[in-house]
């Protein structure tokens, strides 16, 4: 299994379990399934409500011998309504005690923009128009100074951030003592992110991709959760292009998906409750891709028309000094539906040097 080196020496695996939109008792499975296919990267969030569930399961591979803690990667992040210095240590604290452990391997600040929480601490207060209540006050540089302290504590051994954007990551690497680790957003082949991933790599920090598959079950989740519902939602696995490689390589189109990006040593952390894709999501380092076909794929990328998750579903979010997309959001799922619909039949064209940067 292929894995890449953080600045703190620590190895992480280049394939993970996202679990995002997972229940609890779907996640159970879905973990046992993963270990058992040989996933050692685990990516969860105090905001997806399944730390307790997966830490189950590690509990009872741990006590059986089947894996010891050390062979692990556990990533959990500091959840939208925490971000204040004073907080760090609190759901920190929260989530170690979901997951039954006493480190994370990786602690992300998962949202650059913070919410107040309501009454209960674990959910965000709500407007009466149905907006989120924002805490406008949100300091990335005094969170980041708690988020030290953690790893000075041992609570964990890296820190990361999620979300931000390249200005927001300047301004915590000029005030931090410690850099952030690794950086997760959401990446596939219509969001390709090449500008932040040279800012990244020139500054050490290893980028994890989520939603690499283009989040197929994200619509029916916005749908269900927020009542929210993009009009039009692009398809990455039905893409002629990733079907005919597919093809070539008698692979699946996400197999053709997840190389793409683990051959450019991107972190990839795909969700899926069904163990058979689980173990099919794994199986992607017993092939390569050509530089041919690496050149169509990079050439389905459109920027920021190709972006899935704007966080629209937070309504009024955007009115948060530290949302992260001022200046780039549009109505980027009509935009996206239709570039690809233009798109679906043509053959990739030549890439200029920036697109063909390997991170």
């Amino acid at each position: 299994m292929g894995s890449v080196v953080l600045r703190t020496g620590q190895r992480m695996p280049l394939v993970g379990l996202g679990t995002w939109q997972a229940a609890p008792e779907e996640v159970e499975r879905a973990v046992e399934a993963a270990l058992e296919a040989g996933y050692r990267l685990f990516d969860t969030a105090f905001n997806y409500n399944n730390e307790e569930a997966i830490g189950n399961t590690l509990k009872r591979w741990i006590e059986a011998g089947k894996v010891e803690r050390e062979d692990l990667f556990i990533v959990t992040k500091l959840p939208h309504i925490g971000n204040r210095a004073s907080d760090v240590p609190k759901y920190l604290d929260k989530s170690l005690k979901r997951l039954q452990l006493s480190y994370i391997d990786l602690y992300l600040v998962h949202m650059p923009f913070g919410f107040i929480p309501d009454a209960t601490g674990d959910v965000p207060a709500i407007n009466a128009d149905g907006s989120f209540v924002l805490d406008l006050k949100t300091d990335h540089n005094a969170v980041w100074k708690a988020m030290e302290e953690q790893v000075d504590a041992g609570k964990t051994k890296a820190i990361g951030i999620s979300n931000f954007n390249i200005s927001q990551m300047e301004r915590l690497i000029v005030n931090s003592r410690i850099h952030p680790a690794n950086l997760q957003v959401e990446m596939h082949a219509y969001l390709q992110q090449k500008e932040l991933r040279i800012f990244c790599e020139t500054n050490g920090i290893v980028v994890t991709a989520y939603s690499p598959l283009g989040s197929p079950g994200a619509k029916q989740h916005w749908q269900k959760k927020y009542n929210y519902s993009p009009e039009n939602f692009p398809d990455l696995l039905g893409h002629p292009a990733v079907q005919q490689i597919a093809d070539a390589h008698d692979r699946t189109p996400a197999q053709i998906l997840l190389r793409h990006l683990v051959q450019q040593h991107i972190v990839v952390i795909p969700k899926s409750t069904s163990p058979e894709r689980i173990k099919q999501n794994f199986k992607i380092f017993d092939f390569e891709l050509t530089p041919e076909e690496m050149e169509i794929l990079n050439n389905l990328d459109h920027g920021e028309q190709g972006r899935i998750l704007d966080f629209g579903f937070f309504k009024g979010v955007e009115n948060h000094p530290e949302y992260p997309f001022k200046g780039t959001k549009k109505d980027t799922h009509n935009a996206v539906n239709n570039v690809f619909s233009s798109e679906e039949k043509q053959v990739a064209k030549p890439l200029n040097a920036l697109c063909v940067q390997n991170v």
